[in-house]
């Protein structure tokens, strides 16, 4: 790939492994048991109707991560909570929902351009946290908590901040639509790059990231308004 800025495709990525070969996907159930169990992290229940297409969330973030499977009293179990009681949360296989801003936060990018800084960090050496493919077109960096809320430093520091970005942060307050949950018609969220128990709980700062996650978002607003026979 000599371009590493060129046309890239979810395909063309190592995706994360899916371990032991199943023939079936894991139940919202069994992912909210391993994500407070094993990863540590605090899980909430969703509320949406299933199969139908998400529309604009009632929250009115921009590009929310959980569009209109979340409500501010969501219920939510944290690390440790006992199987009966995720039982009982889960008893309709409801979304699961992972809050920001507890854990972790993350840095939202549309896809192509995610896809094209990660295959450069990732060269460089850099070590990247948990990666989520939402099926909304967008990838999602999980980050050091408090990132959504030193954004604006950050991208003044590093020369960003008159810049036109498509780059958003969720901090506190919202949520991210986790695997195995299925938005509507669009699809499951799915990992692609899976969180181990380190990376769950020590998230690389975004200051890692950033940059490059910048930089890959300026090209492709660039591009994106080109007039044709430049693009071509």
């Amino acid at each position: 790939m000599e371009n590493l800025f060129g046309e890239l495709r979810l395909r063309h990525l190592r995706l994360a492994p899916r371990g032991t070969r199943r023939h079936h996907r894991a139940t919202a159930l069994q992912a909210a048991a391993e994500y407070t169990s094993r990863l540590g992290w605090t899980v909430a229940a969703g509320t949406a109707a299933a199969g139908r297409t998400p529309a604009a969330c009632p929250c009115a973030a921009v590009h929310c991560a959980a569009p209109g499977l979340h409500a501010a009293d969501a219920p939510v179990a944290a690390a440790g909570t006992p199987l009966h009681e995720l039982r009982r949360l889960w008893s309709a296989d409801a979304p699961v929902l992972l809050p920001a801003g507890l854990h972790f936060d993350v840095l939202d990018v549309p896809a192509q351009p995610g896809l094209q800084a990660l295959v450069r960090l990732e060269r460089m050496g850099t070590q990247v946290g948990p990666v989520l493919a939402a099926p909304t077109g967008r990838l999602l960096f999980f980050v050091a908590p408090g990132t959504a809320r030193r954004l604006p430093e950050l991208l003044y520091r590093m020369g960003w901040d008159d810049a036109s970005l498509d780059l958003v942060c969720h901090g506190a307050g919202s949520y991210v639509a986790a695997p195995p949950t299925v938005l509507g018609g669009l699809g499951p969220a799915r990992w692609l790059r899976r969180p181990t128990r380190e990376s769950a709980a020590c998230p690389p700062e975004a200051r890692l990231l950033l940059g490059t996650l910048a930089y890959a978002c300026h090209r492709g607003r660039a591009r994106s308004t080109e007039p044709a026979w430049l693009a071509c």
